[in-house]
């Protein structure tokens, strides 16, 4: 009986050995600059970017596959981020057909729902209160607006509505000024710039 004790202990040692030096010994060293990028993202894992996470996103920053302005949960902050650590320039968020210009959020409709969790699980960011069989409801602060949630739901109770404005959310449009009978978005940034613009007037 010991001795067969002793022999399970000896061949556990002896495994948990091997599996260790295989773990230092065939160790894949992932990119620093993946690392850095993958740092900077929000790790939503939302999918908004089209990638299934935001490692994958990462990946694809480094490879030159992606740019860095596919993130809206990130938004501009993130954007300019990526743009310093890779020396690049920053480009708009994309706001294309996928990704909509208002900040949404989920809202749980409480009189249809009917606790069947499905949702809960869906939310990359745990956004979603609730229990089987009981009511669910939204953390207006940590919902991203991914509608990952929205498909899921059997009933339809979940609503993508545009985030409430408030004064921490609120901001100033940015000035316009006309050259050459174009209108542009931007902010002067020195008198030198200001004074070539109106050189060409």
């Amino acid at each position: 009986m010991l001795s067969g004790v002793l022999a399970l202990i000896m061949l556990a040692a002896f495994f948990g050995l091997v599996l260790g030096f295989s773990a230092i010994f065939f160790k894949v060293e992932s990119s620093p600059v993946v690392n850095k990028i993958d740092n900077l993202l929000p790790q939503t894992q939302c999918g908004q970017c089209t990638f299934p996470g935001c490692r994958p996103y990462a990946e694809a920053i480094a490879a030159k596959k992606a740019p860095i302005n596919l993130c809206p949960p990130g938004g501009e902050k993130t954007i300019q981020a990526l743009a310093d650590l890779l020396d690049v320039e920053a480009l708009p968020l994309d706001e294309s057909e996928d990704t909509d210009p208002i900040p949404l959020v989920a809202v749980i409709i409480e009189e249809i729902c009917i606790g069947c969790t499905l949702c809960i699980q869906a939310c990359p960011v745990d956004a979603i209160l609730g229990a089987a069989k009981q009511m669910h409801t939204v953390i207006e602060s940590e919902c991203t607006g991914c509608k990952l949630c929205v498909l899921p739901c059997p009933v339809d109770c979940i609503e993508m509505v545009p985030i409430k404005q408030t004064l921490s959310n609120w901001h100033w449009q940015e000035p316009q000024y006309s050259v050459n009978n174009k209108t542009e978005e931007t902010i002067f940034t020195s008198i030198q710039h200001v004074l070539s613009e109106n050189a060409h007037l």
